[in-house]
């Protein structure tokens, strides 16, 4: 509550680990994060939000989280979109990590629009993006590889 009595809305915004953190720690944690905004709850009768959640860090190390949104009439949002809108918000633009949290709680990767705002955010060194594909296995693979020759890079034109 804030000094007028009324509740803060805080958005899901965490620190990056200290900087001896492993890459382990960092992709458990950005699972962590996820898993702390996922549960899946109907809004209202047209309206249902965070079966899938997701964790994306910053290139200054700070982690944002986001969930899905779903609408009857498919204005919803993806939660990597949604992490991304965070990290937007809080004036920061390149991507290192994202982790997406499917309502089984198993990670696989974003949909083709996710993709594509990554991308154009970062037309220039979106490939080097890391994305975890399978959590339990630790399958980790780059955008890059995950898109490879976006209609955007440099090597689709000549």
């Amino acid at each position: 509550m804030n000094h007028q009595g009324t509740a803060r809305l805080e958005t899901r915004i965490r620190p990056y680990p200290e900087p001896a953190a492993s890459e382990k720690q960092i992709w458990e944690l950005l699972y962590q994060e996820a898993r702390k905004v996922q549960y899946g709850r109907q809004i209202s009768d047209y309206v249902e939000a965070g079966a899938v959640a997701a964790a994306v860090q910053a290139a200054s190390g700070t982690i944002y989280t986001g969930v899905c949104v779903d609408s009857a009439c498919t204005l919803g949002i993806c939660a990597e979109r949604n992490a991304i809108f965070q990290m937007l918000t809080q004036g920061e633009h390149e991507i290192r990590k994202v982790l997406a949290v499917m309502p089984d709680g198993r990670t696989g990767p974003p949909c083709g629009a996710c993709r594509e705002l990554m991308v154009q955010l970062m037309p220039d060194t979106y490939a080097d993006i890391e994305i975890m594909l399978d959590y339990e296995k630790r399958t980790i693979l780059t955008l890059g590889v995950l898109t490879p020759e976006w209609w955007i890079s440099k090597k689709a034109f000549p």
